[in-house]
């Protein structure tokens, strides 16, 4: 075994501390704490496997049955817990995404589900994802899968090319990371972060042949924590060089922390106190729950998260990562109490479970009892089929996916001819018309807006429609509209266009849905909007003026607070963005006016 360093130790709790407290929302680069675990872990992973290729017993199966023992009995502890939480807090579209989570970070695949579902991490939805966090577990699994073959067919051939390999691999790595893919793919990619893991892994492998040991070199270390500590306290800036900068400085610290003497006052307050030490001991634990607990509670508890609020949950947090520390963690690391044998099954057990389970909850669409307050129950369920990974027909999207029929040409007919132009909130706009009264006089057509710069037909739908609806999430202005008849050489008439609104009904439907029973009446409750939302509005109002149709101006009331439900205590949305059928009959009614407003000056008939 590798030399205890209890100084990584004080290093991992400074690292998830940051963590912990960026989610808190205190600590806007705490997501850098991340990259200290990435270092910490390559170097302390390269150091085991390479002592024992070095004295050539190096053994596979040793090596996964550590890190089994050392991961997955706490990871699908919490991926059990957080879905057995879902389906007594969550709605259905929220636990199917949970379920998703689930299954995902079981095969520690959950930083590329996040890649393809939420690819901003820092988007206020994923506060609201138990398990968002397990994408780095997902890295360093990928991680563990791979590392270990490579090292040993590269040791069969010659041991000290490894550090060649490892240096190789690290300039491939950061050069990718720096210049190459998306900010999303750099983020929770294994290539694109490979460096961080390799570079820790270099370190090891240095250090194994080579001591330094200097008076100067406590400088060095001090330099380093500073570097980090600086990084981590720094303004808010988006950068992937911070990343850089912190996987030099932690490199330097876990190089040097190893030389200072143990009676150095800065490495015996700040790392080797008992308390940081404790910290760092107990990290993993704090890392898997302390999301749980967060995303939780804004789900369900606390629209906002202060001080009082703060103190409690990491209150709650440190208790229960100290309990699954020491009734978790230990004895599954410990062959005398819980034998190999013994635990696999135990494993496999809980694994089988806790996957099937998620698989089914994410099959039924989370519909597993009624939910009349977004208009779903079972028998939807019976009747649509089961969700097969399907991204145009699962149960949540229908009502608005079904709008896609209606993309296709004009018919011929008398009828007055609506086009909307958009994406998914072009479609909820459809079903506002739909639900209306005034849908039988009417002929709707859709244009999904992703084509409209490639597809050649929008010239003759535009050239035919009375009316044209732009409403989509990045509203067209007046300059790109122009530019789409210039590209397919038709005229643009501006005067016929209408610029249906954005819409935001909160942070998350939770906290509403678990509170229901205590609101007396739902026309009065109301809910805070996200941060920007009205400064979009305003913009958008000064940018078309009388050809806007607001969405947030008839459901808000003095405090600049938006409702949430219809009068008959329905969510007006089912994910605080797109409508349920009960919100689009509820916006028909309350938009008639204004519907018949933007018609009546078009169209001559006996129904005006």
């Amino acid at each position: 075994m590798i030399k205890y360093r209890i100084d990584i130790d004080g290093l991992r709790a400074l690292a998830v501390i940051a963590v912990i407290l960026f989610h808190l929302g205190y600590l806007p680069n705490g997501y850098l704490g991340v990259d200290i675990f990435f270092v910490i872990s390559g170097y302390l992973i390269t150091s085991i496997i390479y002592k024992d290729l070095n004295e050539q017993k190096f053994s596979i199966y040793r090596f996964y049955e550590r890190r089994v023992r050392r991961i997955i009995p706490l990871l699908l502890f919490i991926t059990t817990i957080s879905l057995i939480f879902g389906v007594f807090l969550m709605l259905p579209d929220d636990l199917e995404n949970l379920a998703q989570s689930v299954v995902a970070s079981n095969f520690s695949v959950n930083n590329i589900l996040m890649l393809i579902t939420s690819a901003d991490y820092w988007a206020t939805k994923n506060e609201y994802k138990p398990l968002m966090h397990t994408w780095s577990l997902g890295i360093e699994e990928q991680y563990y899968l791979i590392y270990p073959f490579l090292l040993l067919v590269i040791s069969k051939i010659r041991l000290k090319w490894i550090n060649h390999f490892l240096v190789v691999t690290s300039l491939i790595s950061i050069v990718l990371f720096l210049f190459f893919g998306n900010a999303a793919s750099r983020f929770y990619l294994l290539h694109f972060r490979f460096f961080e893991l390799s570079v820790g892994g270099l370190l090891a492998v240095i250090s194994f042949h080579k001591k330094v040991n200097h008076p100067s070199i406590k400088y060095l270390f001090y330099f380093s924590v500073t570097g980090i500590l600086l990084l981590l306290l720094a303004p808010d800036i988006s950068s992937r060089y911070l990343v850089v900068f912190t996987t030099i400085c932690t490199v330097l610290a876990v190089t040097t922390g190893g030389f200072v003497s143990p009676n150095d006052v800065v490495l015996k307050y700040l790392f080797q106190n008992k308390f940081a030490v404790y910290l760092g001991k107990i990290s993993y634990s704090l890392y898997l729950w302390h999301q749980l607990i967060f995303a939780f509670s804004r789900y369900a508890y606390f629209e906002k998260i202060g001080f009082q609020e703060t103190i409690f949950l990491i209150s709650i947090t440190f208790t229960l990562s100290a309990f699954t520390y020491h009734f978790i963690e230990n004895p599954f690391r410990d062959k005398h109490k819980i034998s190999t044998k013994r635990a696999f099954m135990l494993l496999g057990f809980i694994f089988i479970i806790s996957t099937s389970s998620a698989l089914y909850i994410y099959f039924i669409g989370g519909v597993y009892k009624d939910f009349p307050e977004i208009g779903l129950t079972r028998e939807d369920v019976r009747k649509q089929g089961y969700n097969l990974f399907s991204g145009s027909d699962n149960i949540h999207i229908h009502y608005n996916e079904k709008v896609r029929q209606l993309d296709k040409d004009f018919e011929e007919n008398d009828r007055f001819k609506v086009l909307i132009i958009g994406d998914s909130h072009g479609r909820d706009v459809v079903n506002i018309f739909s639900e209306s009264s005034i849908d039988k006089y009417i002929q709707l057509n859709y244009f999904d807006i992703l084509r409209i710069k490639n597809d050649e037909t929008i010239a003759a739908r535009w050239e035919k429609a009375d009316l044209v609806v732009v409403a989509a999430s990045g509203v067209l202005d007046k300059k790109e509209i122009m530019e789409i008849g210039n590209a397919f050489h038709f005229s643009i008439d501006l005067e016929k266009v209408v610029v249906f609104g954005i819409k935001n009904f909160g942070y998350s439907n939770g906290i509403q849905y678990n509170n229901m029973s205590s609101i007396n009446d739902f026309s009065k409750y109301y809910a805070s909007m996200r941060e920007g939302t009205m400064a979009t509005e305003a913009k958008l109002q000064h940018e078309w003026g009388a050809s806007y149709i607001s969405l947030i101006t008839p459901v808000i009331n003095e405090d600049g607070k938006i409702r949430i439900f219809d009068g008959n205590g329905k969510f007006i949305s089912q994910d605080t963005v797109h409508l349920t059928r009960a919100g689009a009959k509820f916006y028909a009614t309350i938009l008639a006016t204004e519907i018949e407003r933007i018609l009546n000056p078009n169209y001559s008939s006996e129904i005006w």
